[in-house]
């Protein structure tokens, strides 16, 4: 019988992808015995957030996992799943998909005001372990590893409207790409 892979979904907008987000991927495969982590952008919003087009939300990601030696992925299954956008649909999916993968969920800390709203988080726990980091600003009991990195990314598109260039908050080859594309005002 093969052994089980892990995989960490580290799910979200990622509108754009920033350092935080590689952070939290690298410090989860680093520290928590997972074999692989997944970018999963966000397809449709379940709350609506408005985004860049999903197709260059997804080259951000590509490009954020390039140095990353394999073990960082970015999955479309989000545009796959043809559902609302909903995490428990997206572990269904994925389990039903992945059998011979074993599932954990990243959220932030800042995110665990936001679990009552979330669709069955009950049967989320029962699908995938979830290990919640520690956002800086955001103490909880029961995170995970150090406060990370202060990032937002609605910070970093007003400082791209503005025309500027958060090279210390955003990889480079993504900047590349957002200067390439014209988003966010650039």
């Amino acid at each position: 019988m093969r052994p089980s892979v892990q995989v960490a979904l580290l799910g979200g907008s990622f509108n754009p992808p920033h350092v935080g987000h590689l952070l939290a991927a690298h410090y989860v495969r680093a520290t928590q015995g997972v074999d692989e982590v997944w970018l999963m952008p966000t397809f449709v919003h379940p709350f609506r957030k408005t985004t860049a087009p999903f197709e260059h939300r997804v080259r951000m990601c590509e490009l954020l996992c390039q140095d990353a030696a394999g073990w960082m992925k970015t999955s479309r299954v989000e545009s796959e799943v043809g559902k609302d956008g909903r995490t428990v649909d997206t572990l269904e999916f994925l389990q039903a998909r992945h059998p011979e993968h074993r599932f954990s969920l990243i959220i932030g800390s800042d995110i665990l005001k936001d679990l009552p709203s979330w669709k069955d988080f009950n049967r989320i726990q029962r699908m995938a372990r979830v290990l919640v980091l520690y956002r800086a600003g955001y103490p909880a009991d029961g995170t995970v590893g150090p406060p990370l990195a202060v990032v937002s990314s609605t910070d970093i598109r007003e400082r791209l409207a503005r025309g500027e260039l958060p090279s210390d908050l955003v990889p480079g080859v993504v900047l590349d790409y957002v200067r390439a594309q014209h988003l966010y005002g650039m």
